[in-house]
């Protein structure tokens, strides 16, 4: 299922590039997509439940605040 959300202080296009393959390394995801134009993140992903998408998300936050510490994932 595929899942978007918007991106708060993104200010690196490399970074966005960064952010994205790390994500989509991550296990539940099949693909992540960052547009660093319109500062959006595109999942698709087979969690389950809202749990194991909460918990993800928060994976997801890690590997971005790593890159880009003020980047954040607006819900």
């Amino acid at each position: 299922m595929k899942r978007s959300y918007k991106l708060q202080s993104l200010d690196c296009a490399n970074c966005a590039s960064k952010m994205e393959t790390a994500i989509g390394a991550l296990p539940s995801v099949s693909n992540a997509s960052i547009n660093f134009m319109t500062q959006k993140l595109v999942l698709d992903t087979d969690v389950p439940d809202a749990d194991a998408l909460d918990a993800l998300l928060a994976e997801a936050q890690s590997v971005i605040s790593r890159i880009e510490p003020d980047c954040v994932i607006l819900r």
